[in-house]
C-alpha cells in the first residue's frame, strides 16, 4: 500500500467544518439550505487567513451552482412541471390509484415499485423529480400527508439505481475505474473482469423489496406527518356541514339491466324527483362525462352516475331502485377529485340578472356547470324543491362544480364566489409537444453519451419553446431550496477530497481495524463509503475508494472486483441525511427536517449494509 498520509492543517480545517455541517444540521438553528449556504460561504473566508491556502480555490467556490447534478435537477424539475401542465401526470397518478386504492402501504408499495423500476435505467434524481407532481396529486386525492409518501419514493429511487450498472453515478463509473485499477496490478494477480449491465439486478432487486418492506411495516412509526400540508382549498369541510348539513360525501353508482325501469330511461330531473335525497353531481355514459349533468339528460343501462349525499342514503336509492353500489369512485376519481372540483359559496349581486329567476328558468347546470345543494337566505337554509325557488337579492348559494367552471363563473358580474378554490390552467391539447421533448431528453440520456445536464435541457427547453410552458412558470417550476442545498454542498465535497481529508480517514479506520477476517474489512469499506457519501459526492467518494479498496483487497488475498463493487455500491447508501440530489429534492415539497430523514434512514441505512453484504457473498 502507499505511504501513510499525515494529518495536516487543511485537514483539520476541513473536520472542524465537517462537524459544523453536521452540529447545524441536527440542530435546525438555521433551516438547513441556509445551514448549507453558510458552510460554503465560511470555505470561501478560509482564504482570508494569513498564511493560509484556503480550503476552496475562490473561482470554485460557486461551482456547484453549474454542476451537472444541478443543472439536471433544474431541468427535470421543469420537464416535471410541463408534463403535470398537459394532465400527463394526473391522468398517471388516476391510474395508480385504481391499480393501488387509496391505503397508504399499497400506494406507497405502488409508488416506491415504479420508481425503483424507472431509477433503474434513469438517473434516480430524474425518477424522482418527474414523480413528485404524482405524488403530490395522490396525496391531496387520498388526503395522505405528502410527507408519508415523498421519504418512500426517494428512498426507493436511490436504491432503484442499484438494479442495473447504469442506474447510479457510481456503477456507471465502476468499469473504468476496474480497467485503470488493471493497467497498475501485478503481473501476479489475474486482470478484474468488468461487470455487465444486470450483473447487480439480484442485488437491487433484494434491496428494492427490502425497502418497500421497511416502509410498509415500519412507515407508521418512522415517517412523519410534518406541519407543512393543509386542507385543500375548495374542498368540502366541517364549514358546510355545519352550516348547510351537507357533508359533502360522494358515491359512483351503475345502473344495469336490473335497475328499475324507473331509473332507466330517465331524465336528471325525472330521477332527482324521485325523493332520493341525494343530488346527483355527475354522469358517465359510454365515452361521455358530465360534471352538473343537464337535467335533460337521459340515463341507460350501462350509464355511471356520481351522487352526493350521505351513505345511507345512497344506498336506500340503490336498494330501493336496484342499481349498483361501487365502494370506490372509479369513472369520476379523477373528475372529482377535490383538485378538480368540490363545494363552494355564491352570492347573488344586488345588480344581478338572475333576481326574480328560479334555477329552472336559468338552468344552472348547464349554463354555468354548476349543480345547486342550498340556499341561504335570512338567516334560513333551503334543501327542498329548490328548482323552484326564485333568487333574491344577497343570496348565498351552495353549488358543487368542476374548479375550471367556477373560474369562469367568477369573472360574471351576477356573482361573487366568495370560497377560495384551486385553479390550475392545464394545456391538454400540448399533451404531445410534452411526450415528445420527454421522450427526446430521455433517448438522449440512456443513448447517447452527452451529459445528463445537457441531456435534460433539451427536454426543458423545448417545452418552454413549444408553449407547454412559459419561462415564467418554468422559473416558478424550480424547486431553490433545494438547488441551493446541494449546490451550496458540492464546494465541502471538494474540500473534503482535494485536501487528502477522506483518504486520511480511510486510512486511519483500516489502521484501528489491523488484522480482521477479510469479511469484516469489506464491512469496513462499506460502512465508509457509506459515510463518504453523506458528505461529498458519491462519485467522489467513489473515484477515491475504489483504488483503496481493490489494493486492501490484494494485500489479504480477497477478490479486488468484489471490494471494487463493494464501494459501487455502499456509495448509494445515503438515507441518513438530505445530502443526496434525491433527498435535497424532496426534502423542502414534503416540509422535512433533518431528524425526519435521521429517524427513517438510520434503520434503512443499516438493512442497505446488511442486505448488499449478504447478497455479494451469496452471488460472488
Amino acid at each position: 500500500m502507499s505511504d501513510q498520509i499525515v494529518l495536516t492543517t487543511e485537514m483539520m480545517a476541513v473536520l472542524a467544518i465537517l462537524a459544523f455541517t453536521i452540529f447545524m444540521f441536527v440542530s435546525e438553528i438555521v433551516r438547513v439550505d441556509v445551514a448549507a449556504v453558510i458552510v460554503m460561504v465560511l470555505l470561501g473566508l478560509t482564504s482570508l487567513v494569513p498564511n493560509f491556502p484556503g480550503l476552496v480555490p475562490p473561482q470554485d467556490l460557486f461551482i456547484g451552482f453549474g454542476s451537472n447534478a444541478v443543472i439536471s435537477i433544474i431541468a427535470v424539475m421543469i420537464i416535471g412541471v410541463g408534463l403535470d401542465k398537459t394532465g400527463a401526470m394526473a391522468q398517471l397518478a388516476a391510474k395508480i390509484l385504481k391499480v393501488a386504492g387509496t391505503t397508504e402501504s399499497r400506494i406507497i408499495a405502488f409508488i416506491s415499485g415504479t420508481v425503483a423500476f424507472i431509477s433503474s435505467f434513469m438517473q434516480n434524481i430524474g425518477a424522482a423529480a418527474l414523480f413528485m407532481p404524482v405524488v403530490a396529486r395522490i396525496s391531496r386525492r387520498t388526503n395522505i400527508p405528502l410527507s408519508r409518501l415523498l421519504m418512500p419514493m426517494g428512498y426507493c429511487a436511490i436504491l432503484g439505481g442499484t438494479m442495473t450498472m447504469i442506474g447510479s453515478s457510481p456503477l456507471i463509473l465502476l468499469n473504468d475505474l476496474i480497467i485503470t485499477s488493471n493497467n497498475s496490478l501485478p503481473d501476479s494477480i489475474d486482470q478484474m473482469s468488468t461487470f455487465s449491465l444486470f450483473s447487480v439486478t439480484p442485488i437491487g432487486i433484494a434491496m428494492v423489496v427490502a425497502g418497500v418492506l421497511y416502509f410498509i411495516v415500519l412507515g407508521k412509526y418512522v415517517l412523519p406527518v410534518t406541519k407543512t400540508e393543509t386542507a385543500e382549498p375548495g374542498k368540502t369541510s366541517d364549514y358546510f356541514e355545519e352550516i348547510y348539513k351537507i357533508k359533502g360525501e360522494i358515491y359512483e353508482v351503475k345502473i344495469t339491466s336490473d335497475t328499475d325501469e324507473q331509473v332507466v330511461g330517465a331524465t336528471i330531473e325525472t330521477i332527482e324527483a324521485l325523493d332520493i335525497n341525494v343530488q346527483i353531481i355527475a354522469a358517465r355514459s359510454a365515452n361521455d362525462l358530465r360534471v352538473a349533468p343537464a337535467r335533460d339528460i337521459n340515463v341507460w343501462v350501462g350509464t355511471e352516475l356520481a351522487l352526493l349525499g350521505s351513505v345511507e342514503n345512497v344506498k336506500a336509492f340503490t336498494d330501493k331502485y336496484n342499481l349498483k353500489f361501487k365502494n370506490e369512485l372509479d369513472a369520476f376519481s379523477e373528475i372529482l377529485t377535490p383538485t378538480s372540483a368540490g363545494i363552494s359559496e355564491l352570492v347573488i349581486t344586488p345588480s344581478s340578472s338572475l333576481i326574480n329567476k328560479s334555477i329552472n328558468e336559468l338552468r344552472m347546470r348547464k349554463r354555468y356547470g354548476t349543480s345547486v345543494l342550498a340556499i341561504y337566505r335570512g338567516g334560513e337554509v333551503i334543501r327542498e324543491d329548490l328548482r323552484h325557488h326564485v333568487f333574491q337579492s344577497g343570496d348565498t348559494i351552495v353549488v358543487h362544480s368542476k374548479w375550471q367552471d367556477l373560474y369562469n363563473l367568477s369573472k360574471d358580474r351576477d356573482f361573487v364566489v366568495v370560497t377560495d378554490f384551486p385553479h390550475e390552467e392545464t394545456r391538454p391539447h400540448k399533451f404531445m409537444h410534452a411526450l415528445t421533448f420527454f421522450l427526446i431528453a430521455l433517448s438522449l440520456v440512456l443513448f447517447t453519451e452527452l451529459r445528463l445536464s445537457i441531456a435534460l435541457m433539451v427536454g426543458a427547453i423545448g417545452m418552454i419553446v413549444s408553449g407547454v410552458l412559459s419561462i415564467d412558470e418554468a422559473y416558478k417550476a424550480v424547486g431553490w431550496q433545494s438547488v441551493f442545498l446541494l449546490a451550496s454542498l458540492i464546494p465541502l465535497g471538494m474540500a473534503v477530497e482535494t485536501t487528502g481529508t477522506a483518504a486520511w480517514i480511510a486510512q486511519e479506520t483500516l489502521n484501528i481495524l489491523g488484522d480482521v477476517p477479510i469479511w469484516v474489512l469489506q464491512a469496513a469499506i462499506a460502512v465508509l463509503g457509506t459515510i463518504f457519501t453523506l458528505v461529498m459526492s458519491n462519485v467522489g467518494a467513489t473515484v477515491l475508494l475504489v483504488p483503496l479498496a481493490v489494493n486492501i483487497a490484494i494485500k489479504v488475498g480477497a477478490d479486488p472486483a468484489l471490494f471494487a463493487l463493494t464501494v459501487a455500491l455502499a456509495t448509494s447508501n445515503s438515507f441518513f441525511i438530505p445530502t443526496h440530489q434525491v433527498n435535497a429534492l424532496i426534502m423542502g415539497p414534503a416540509g422535512y427536517r433533518v431528524k425526519d430523514f435521521m429517524k427513517a434512514g438510520a434503520p434503512m441505512t443499516i438493512i442497505f449494509l446488511i442486505i448488499m453484504l449478504v447478497m455479494l457473498n451469496i452471488l460472488y
